[in-house]
């Protein structure tokens, strides 16, 4: 297993864990061990960490924070930095289409209270974490789909636009020769933006977007809309949110077990590496040819992320630095 390895920068433009004020505490009528337990899991607030390298993502949920944002406004803030960077090419505009051509968005929300949002296959809008939370927030339901999601968005003041650039059209021609029309697994191509935050009043809130397997099948539909697989907050234990192949992470409930496992006692990083393991020790698991990572945070400010593969890496932005981490891994003789 390989351990991390640090590249840090100190412009403010990077992305990931933040810190301001304490988040833990003892109780006073702890004691003295208790103290000394909980001092070592102190974390400043605010703070927000994404999966990837997602810089002015997170240099800009970290901006809404420090300017008394909730972190609900900070998770959307920040994935919506990515779903307009179209050289991402796996997230909002420029994102790689289906196998038909078509870009299809899927994203969710979820705040402090445990409401939540969601959009699938949504084509023509660019902001599908912005559509997903006025579903959470304007409507009595947790998800909308296809058209009628496009519908509801463009009622809601949205401007429908053509999401499919000249470099990914590209891309999906070449495709369609070499792959003979096989969907390909997004491995190294970084398919997903998740995003948790937990602003200065100690409230978590978390955000998932993609434009999803590239390539895939009209119609399909990963984890990273679907509350529980792809991201599930729980104010009271922590957040998690997933990346990969969504499959894998859907069979699992990935996002909800690793919040549950924190709920039990584990830590952020032992909660992940649990949840990796239940989906490569499958039986007849085809592990090596997926990708699969977590990012989790607890209530008291704790992180921690896993993967199946190495090139897995969580951002992270704290006390005015900002660094990219590189992910261990899962390492099976």
């Amino acid at each position: 297993m390989k351990r991390r390895n640090f590249l840090k920068n100190a412009s403010l433009t990077g992305v990931g864990l933040a810190v301001g004020s304490s988040l833990a505490s003892c109780a006073e009528n702890a004691s003295e061990d208790k103290k000394a337990i909980a001092n070592t899991s102190k974390a400043s607030l605010p703070l927000v960490i994404a999966n990837w390298h997602v810089i002015d993502a997170t240099a800009k949920a970290m901006e809404v924070l420090q300017a008394g944002g909730t972190a609900l406004d900070a998770v959307e803030q920040g994935c919506k930095v990515e779903e307009a960077n179209e050289k991402g090419q796996s997230v909002g505009k420029g994102g790689l289409p289906d196998r038909d051509g078509n870009v299809t968005l899927d994203a969710c929300i979820m705040d402090k209270h445990g409401n939540c949002g969601s959009v699938v296959y949504l084509k023509d809008i660019k902001h599908a974490v912005s559509v997903a939370r006025k579903v959470m927030e304007d409507t009595p339901h947790v998800m909308l789909a296809g058209e009628g999601a496009k519908q509801f968005a463009i009622e809601q003041g949205f401007e429908p636009e053509d999401l499919l650039t000249e470099a990914s059209k590209e891309a999906w021609e070449k495709w369609k020769i070499e792959a003979k029309y096989k969907p390909i697994i997004n491995i190294e191509n970084h398919d997903t933006i998740g995003m948790l935050a937990i602003d200065k009043n100690g409230d978590i809130s978390g955000a998932c977007t993609t434009s999803g397997l590239a390539y895939k099948m009209a119609g399909r539909v990963g984890d990273s809309p679907i509350i529980g697989s792809g991201l599930f907050v729980d104010n009271e234990i922590g957040a998690c949110v997933a990346t990969g192949l969504g499959e894998e992470v859907v069979k699992t409930v990935g996002s909800f077990l690793v919040v549950e496992l924190m709920r039990q006692g584990k830590s952020p990083q032992e909660a992940c590496e649990e949840a990796i393991s239940r989906i490569v020790n499958k039986p007849n698991n085809d592990y090596k040819n997926f990708q699969v990572g977590y990012i989790a945070v607890n209530k008291q400010g704790e992180t921690g992320f896993y993967s199946i593969h190495q090139w897995f890496s969580m951002t992270k932005f704290q006390d005015g630095v900002n660094e990219q981490i590189q992910s261990d891994y899962f390492n099976k003789e």
